[in-house]
């Protein structure tokens, strides 16, 4: 999924350069992605089923390998919208699939094995923008796609053996005694109020940077540096969502969440303001250290505080955020991409003041919602899921 929804980026400076695309025309194109992705998201969300079946799975693995192949047998923008639509629909319902499963086979493991697990994303940029920094002096943006189709097909082989997440067992017609008493919590309106926008405005300031993070380094630094820093990306996203989860045993999610998003703002900002490889290269690591986290710590704290189909709700606005982002930049990319970076920073920092409010009389701890009280027997021990644990509708 890393390779099928990211590659884009780092091979949109050689589509720019040698197949003519217009700056708005990309834009477009990483639109549409982003419109797939909110379809798959919110059909892995609403039709369960999906993501129980390995049918579904590898049928996706197989078409967004095709996805892929097929961008350069064509210069129709038409069939390109499509295409890239394509691989938004397949890369969430794979990403679904796959963490559904994970935290289902993992429920008992240790918080940071899920979150290692995550970062396969980021193995998938920094894999795919290897493979587009090796070839981008020695072949074209057609060969740069058809590779990244090979890689993707490539890393679906032991993909295709991924075991989804199994049924739910039936409901009992006949509850056991005691089990219609259950906790309540208090009113979360207001804290869940401010999640969703500081959600909501992270996918439009992060999709910006995301899509034209490689584009805007290219304009003011030697051409291998664009490249090079999206594998620095991928490579610091890998271990990010494990660690932002060990800082969660100290720290508080809304706490957190504010600096990372704080981190992830300056990170954005720097290619911008300051210019040069040593910008290009920090900016990459902060950024792809705190992208997946922020997802990671966002639907945690939605899920904890037990907010009706919370995630389900972040997960559409984030959604719905990434869409707006390249159309609200799209405007200012007439001036280089430079002036789109500091719109994402300003966006990214209001995120971070809807997260700071978040944390203004947050209620940390809250009753086990759902759990049966028991009074004849002590109840089991069970594992915290940690903080990765609600991103299986996630990104």
């Amino acid at each position: 999924m890393g390779v099928g929804r990211f590659v884009y980026t780092p091979i949109l400076p050689l589509m720019h350069t040698q197949a003519g695309l217009s700056a708005a025309t990309g834009a477009n194109l990483a639109t549409a992605n982003y419109v797939g992705y909110l379809i798959g998201a919110l059909a892995g969300t609403f039709l369960p089923r999906l993501t129980r079946s390995p049918a579904v799975l590898r049928s996706c693995l197989v078409m967004l390998a095709v996805s892929l192949a097929a961008m350069p047998l064509t210069h129709a923008t038409g069939v390109w919208l499509l295409l890239r639509l394509c691989a938004g629909v397949v890369s969430a319902v794979i990403f679904v699939i796959a963490v559904s499963s994970l935290l289902s086979h993992l429920r008992d493991h240790p918080a940071h094995l899920p979150g290692w697990a995550f970062g396969g994303v980021g193995a998938g940029i920094a894999l795919s923008g290897s493979l587009v920094l090796a070839l981008r002096t020695i072949a074209d943006w057609q060969a740069a796609w058809w590779a990244s189709a090979g890689l993707s097909a490539l890393l679906a082989v032991p993909a295709w053996f991924l075991r989804p997440e199994p049924a739910p067992p039936s409901a009992s017609a006949t509850p056991r005694p005691g089990a219609e008493r259950r906790e309540t919590g208090p009113p979360t309106h207001r804290w869940f109020t401010a999640l969703f926008a500081s959600y909501t405005l992270e996918g439009v300031g992060y999709i910006i940077a995301g899509t034209f993070l490689v584009a805007a380094i290219d304009q003011s630094s030697p051409g291998w540096i664009g490249s090079g820093a999206w594998v620095l990306v991928g490579l610091a996203a890998i271990p990010s969502s494990a660690l932002w989860a060990g800082l969660g045993r100290r720290w508080s999610r809304p706490s957190l969440l504010l600096a990372a998003l704080g981190v992830q703002a300056v990170g954005i900002a720097l290619p911008a303001l300051i210019g040069g490889v040593a910008a290009a290269l920090i900016s990459a690591v902060l950024f792809g250290a705190t992208f997946i986290g922020v997802s990671t710590l966002a639907l945690a704290t939605g899920a904890h505080l037990r907010f009706p189909r919370a995630v389900a709700l972040l997960t559409t606005g984030y959604s719905v955020g990434q869409i707006l982002g390249p159309l609200v930049a799209t405007p200012l990319l007439r001036h280089g991409y430079h002036r789109a970076l500091i719109l994402a920073a300003v966006v990214v920092l209001a995120s971070a003041v809807a997260a700071a409010l978040l944390r203004i009389d947050f209620p940390h701890h809250m009753p086990a919602l759902g759990h049966p009280v028991v009074h004849a027997e002590p109840a089991p021990d069970r594992r915290s899921p940690g903080p990765g644990a609600a991103e299986a509708r996630a990104d």
